[in-house]
């Protein structure tokens, strides 16, 4: 049986990407953004809770997180969960998660500066190829003059 494996996330960056060039030339982009619900406990009060999770963007992504991700700005990330296993400095087998970004689209107003465009959120992914414009339309001609005096009336 086949599986799905789609995450989506909206969330906050916590810090600056950190972006490094392989040695095979690819090129990639990571950083940590915050999602953050708040809903009210048993005992009526209201709680926020956080959850921080590893995005990981490679090469045209990367490219594009390194020139206009900041720290704080909002952001949304679709992708795939990937699990990873370590060994520390101490010698302890660990393991970790990451979301290996497929696409980003940046929301919000944010820092203008650094926004890629003009408008309030900004669609990153492959570029779309260039569609033509549409040609004009124009409505059909009238079937048959209803005040008119024809005698070609279908009935």
């Amino acid at each position: 049986m086949a599986g799905v494996n789609k995450v989506i996330l909206l969330g906050n960056l916590g810090s600056d990407p950190e972006v490094r060039v392989l040695p095979s030339g690819s090129k990639v982009a990571n950083f940590n953004i915050a999602t953050s619900e708040t809903y009210t406990n048993r005992d009526g009060q209201r709680v926020e809770q956080t959850e921080w999770h590893r995005i990981e963007l490679w090469d045209g992504l990367a490219n594009i997180a390194e020139q206009y991700l900041r720290k704080g700005n909002s952001v949304y990330v679709e992708g795939r969960i990937r699990t990873e296993e370590y060994v520390d400095k101490d010698g302890i087998t660990r393991r970790g998660i990451r979301i290996r970004g497929t696409s980003m689209t940046l929301v919000g107003g944010g820092n203008r500066d650094n926004a890629a465009s003009g408008d309030s959120s900004t669609q990153m992914a492959a570029p779309a190829p260039a569609r033509p414009n549409p040609a004009p339309v124009t409505p059909p001609p009238p079937a048959f003059d209803a005040g008119g005096d024809s005698d070609d009336l279908p009935f």
